[in-house]
């Protein structure tokens, strides 16, 4: 079975999404740059290997992105999945995964790259927000697209309320994102990603849906 690493930097609740979820793979280790992430502790109760990497023992993100790759490639994973990883990794990282490396983004890519996605769509007014999935490229959250999943913005809406209810569609999109990549289904072209295979018309891959 195809393996594949996980790289998270907190709670871990993307990551625990895929650990509880029918992946068509197997995780082979979880990795933070963080020892204290709460996530780890998570990764242990479902007996997965777990590693720190912590960038703050390193003189620069270069030094820093070569040990991580060397301990990422110890696992020999098929797949590198950010999930909730909070450092911008550089060119040469990204380019010796090129194709086979997916982060989740909590907002509708390309609107709000970066941090504070839930305020700023808040502060634009926007009567949709959600989640993407997306390869990682070189230029920050601007990977072709895999899936994304939409949810209305509610008039009392505050940024902790539409993070959560943003946060349910992001454990559900993740796991699938990971299924189509490890059964092969997933094709890019520039910087579209195309799903191929059947795709029923109820598909979530089909549309871009909106969950209450």
């Amino acid at each position: 079975m195809k393996s594949l690493v996980i790289l998270i930097s907190g709670r871990g609740s993307n990551m625990q999404a895929l650990l509880e979820s029918e992946l068509s793979a197997r995780v082979a280790a979880v990795i933070s740059n963080n020892p204290h992430a709460a996530g780890l502790e998570i990764a242990k109760k479902h007996n997965i290997e777990t590693c720190i990497v912590d960038h703050r023992m390193y003189q620069d993100r270069a030094e820093f992105d070569l040990l991580l790759a060397n301990k990422i490639d110890s696992y020999q994973p098929y797949l590198v999945v950010l999930a909730g990883f909070m450092r911008v990794l550089g060119d040469s990282f990204i380019n010796k995964y090129n194709g086979r490396l997916i982060n989740i983004h909590p907002s509708l890519l390309p609107a709000f790259p970066g941090l504070g996605t839930h305020k700023q769509a808040l502060e634009k007014g926007v009567k949709l927000h959600g989640c993407t999935v997306h390869f990682v490229t070189r230029k920050v959250d601007h990977g072709p697209i895999i899936i994304q999943a939409a949810v209305p913005v509610l008039p009392d809406d505050t940024a902790e309320i539409l993070a959560e209810r943003v946060l349910l569609q992001e454990h559900r999109i993740l796991p699938e994102a990971v299924n189509l990549f490890m059964e092969g289904r997933l094709k890019i072209t520039g910087n579209n990603v195309e799903i191929c295979d059947n795709i029923s018309d109820n598909s979530v891959l089909s549309k871009l849906e909106v969950y209450k």
